[in-house]
């Protein structure tokens, strides 16, 4: 195996290009792969700039052509829809929110790519994430860090990675800024370097959940009562799987206050309103818990941790529990807490572990 190898996972967007180009510069034996991850007779694609739709692949396609590397397509269709939309269709219907993208990382691109280089002889898997990898001498391991651009960081939706993983992987652009990717990519002519970043989940076209679910299983969502903490009903809503913790706009119910949703009960089919300052909880359990710095997880830790993507750490302890479920006890109330989101924590910039909120 050429130790200076490398398979460049290619979005189609600007950073994971910039990432490309970046490893051929720096003397790899640089190649291209995209995953093509939908099967358009089944899955209404958002294709407006969307990481797995029929033009991002061209793009990618044409930047790797730009740069003279190989390029490879795979089709993962089926996986695609068993492990990250089946899931995701099923957790809304249990009543979570869920994060389609932390598992599309973890049972997909990370799993199949790393997989497909290994039989390609090609000792890097290379991605545009703002994140960064280090191999600490102490504990003899490697270190997931947050990306240096702090407005870009992330490292929240790659908790799942395992030091095999870690060993063999890249992030290029975790040094940089997104101005800096921009430039290089600009200065390369590359096709997509103004291209903006993309926002929704892939296969949600305009982030309408409540019609993909319907239109994708079949199923028409039921309507039910809005109700206060009193069991008093407050109107109509379209169905419990179209509502997150937290949401204000579209209740359609008029009061003297603002409303937002507090909670969701699948099995009675009622969504619970309130005020804000009910939204506002200091602990939660969580499931699946993946570390990355620690073997054996036993005793209460102090840590900063985040329920949101964008959001910043708070510092909270955890604690194991039973069956592998971790509490999480924060120093200061978090609002709106939502099961199915992932809660990952930190020491500094290094990425300790996370896990689904349940």
């Amino acid at each position: 195996m050429n130790e200076k190898s490398a398979l460049v996972a290619m979005s189609g967007g600007v950073d994971s290009s910039v990432a490309a180009l970046l490893m051929k510069t720096r003397g790899y034996d640089t190649s291209g792969v995209t995953l093509k991850l939908y099967v358009p007779d089944d899955i209404r694609i958002n294709e407006d700039n969307s990481c797995c739709s029929a033009s991002e692949v061209l793009d990618a396609q044409s930047v790797a052509e730009s740069l003279g590397i190989p390029f490879y397509i795979i089709d993962f269709g089926d996986n695609f829809k068993k492990k990250v939309i089946d899931k995701f269709v099923d957790s809304y219907m249990k009543g979570e929110t869920p994060n389609p993208c932390v598992d599309c990382n973890r049972d997909i691109k990370f799993k199949e790519i790393h997989r497909f280089a290994k039989e390609k002889d090609i000792n890097y898997v290379v991605t545009g994430h703002y994140a960064r990898i280090e191999y600490d001498n102490v504990l003899r391991k490697f270190l997931l860090k947050k990306g240096l651009d702090n407005s870009k960081d992330q490292s929240y939706v790659l908790y799942n990675l395992t030091q095999e993983q870690l060993a063999h992987t890249l992030f290029p652009v975790g040094e940089l800024s997104k101005a800096e990717v921009r430039k290089l990519a600009e200065d390369n002519n590359f096709i997509n370097a103004n291209k903006p970043d993309s926002q929704d989940i892939c296969f949600v076209k305009d982030g309408d959940y409540l019609n993909f679910i319907e239109s994708y299983t079949g199923h028409k969502c039921k309507p039910g009562n809005f109700i206060n903490f009193d069991g008093n009903v407050l109107g109509k809503h379209k169905g419990v799987e179209g509502y997150t913790i937290g949401q204000r706009k579209g209740l359609g119910v008029s009061a003297e206050t603002p409303l937002y949703v507090i909670s969701k009960n699948v099995d009675k089919n009622t969504v619970v309103l309130g005020q804000d300052n009910m939204l506002y909880s200091k602990m939660l359990i969580a499931r699946d818990p993946n570390f990355i710095t620690i073997d054996n997880f036993s005793s209460s830790l102090k840590v900063s941790a985040k329920i949101r993507y964008k959001q910043v750490e708070t510092p909270a302890y955890i604690h194991p529990e039973e069956n592998g479920l971790i509490r999480v006890e924060f120093e200061k109330e978090q609002r709106a807490i939502t099961s199915g989101q992932a809660v990952v924590f930190y020491d500094g910039d290094v990425v300790i572990g996370g896990a689904t909120i349940a």
